[in-house]
């Protein structure tokens, strides 16, 4: 049964964690360059493969027991805020041009480069750990769908507005602290489980 309490929370979380992303950068970069429907199409299709391989991982952490998962997943959520914290920035990533400017070529550099990007990163760990702690999978899919949409669509359109208005610190912060509240509750529900 969809949840869209669990779905906005999820679009939440995942909106914030991956506005100070590369990929929010990338797609900014790409959306500067080709025509941004073009573009939108092949960001959109790599965060859809990503985001069901994180849901079908975090589906197979439900069949552990249900405080080791919990406490499994509040580490996460703890080493998640830690990582947001911590990092450092990245230099831009160089993105090649296209040599024509084909829907099949743009969507698919995009595409290819949100790929390989995202593969492994915190967004798409925090999408599993929220599949393993709310045991809803299309709830999660589609918040984190959406979340992930959200971003690239405001990376190409209108990154460089919304980062003159809202720091990239503050975000970052935001995001941490929002995975600090939900570590905390995961690890609370595993001690008194």
């Amino acid at each position: 049964m969809f949840s869209f309490t669990v779905a906005a929370l999820v679009f939440g979380v995942i909106f914030l964690a991956e506005l100070p992303d590369k990929t929010a950068l990338a797609s900014l970069m790409l959306g500067t360059r080709y025509r941004a429907s073009y573009v939108f199409a092949g960001v959109a299709a790599a965060f859809l493969v990503h985001v069901a391989l994180a849901i079908a991982a975090g589906s197979l952490l439900t069949l552990l027991p249900h405080r080791l998962l919990q406490a499994i997943v509040g580490v996460l959520f703890l080493a998640g805020a830690a990582m947001l914290l911590l990092k450092k920035d990245d230099d831009e990533e160089e993105i090649k041009k296209p040599a024509d400017q084909s829907f099949w070529k743009v969507s698919g550099a995009g595409f290819m480069l949100i790929l390989v990007a995202e593969f492994g990163d915190l967004t798409q760990i925090m999408t599993a750990n929220l599949a393993a702690r709310y045991d809803d999978p299309v709830s999660v899919g589609v918040g984190a769908t959406l979340g992930l949409w959200a971003v690239a669509g405001l990376g190409i359109v209108g990154g460089k507005t919304l980062m003159r208005y809202v720091p990239l610190a503050l975000i970052t912060k935001i995001a941490a602290l929002v995975m600090l509240a939900l570590a905390g509750f995961s690890l609370y529900e595993a001690a008194m489980g």
